[in-house]
């Protein structure tokens, strides 16, 4: 068998189910901290998304920020919030890496959906009586809301090829057999592991495709 038969093999072989790290519960544990870390990220980044998008103000910051967050490498971040919270505290610590590495795409993605509106719809809307608002709710976040959603896409598709991270510090995911395959030369496992995460990352896409 060539290489990808044999990472093939790996993912429906029964031991999958069977050893101390399940692949099921690998799934899981990825699914999990992808998902809280973006729902985090939209909480904080849609509201200020759409403050900067409705109010033109703070864009320039927000830019600052969103560039100065992408260039944080995310492996260092994670052990640097480890070292400072302490060991007991890296699942809390492997979050906030993950929300910040989350926030400048659905930053972005929020106030780029407002500002991509046609002035002259806002303005028709402000002449008919509507409030900022109701502006805002009934107008300018149903049009941005593609946008945004391309935002979150990205968000998730960043975040899930990061989690694999969390295995270096004993937190399983889906990056445990590609850390393991790695130190047993198991290449198998460590493709095996990856098509899992790209399966996960086109399933999650397509899942917010049709949202």
């Amino acid at each position: 068998m060539n290489l990808f038969e044999e990472a093939i093999a790996w993912i429906f072989s029964p031991d999958r189910l069977g050893d101390n790290s399940p692949l099921p519960e690998l799934i899981a544990q990825h699914l999990y901290y992808t998902l809280v870390s973006v729902a985090i990220a939209a909480v904080i980044a849609i509201p200020v998304g759409y403050y900067i998008g409705h109010t033109g103000r703070g864009r320039n910051f927000a830019i600052g920020i969103s560039g100065a967050a992408r260039a944080v490498p995310s492996f260092g971040l994670i052990l640097l919030l480890v070292i400072v919270m302490g060991v007991t505290a890296k699942t809390e610590a492997a979050i906030i890496a993950f929300v910040l590495l989350a926030i400048p795409s659905i930053l972005a993605g929020a106030y780029a959906g407002i500002e991509s509106i046609d002035p002259v719809v806002i303005d028709a809307a402000r002449a008919s009586g509507m409030t900022e608002w109701q502006i805002l709710w009934k107008v300018e976040i149903p049009l941005g809301s593609l946008l945004l959603l391309g935002g979150v896409r990205a968000a998730v598709l960043q975040v899930v090829a990061t989690v694999v991270l969390a295995a270096y510090i004993g937190l399983g995911s889906l990056g445990l057999p590609i850390l393991q395959g790695l130190a047993l030369r198991r290449f198998d496992e460590m493709l095996g592991a990856a098509l899992v995460i790209m399966a996960l990352a086109i399933a999650l896409d397509l899942s917010l495709i049709h949202i």
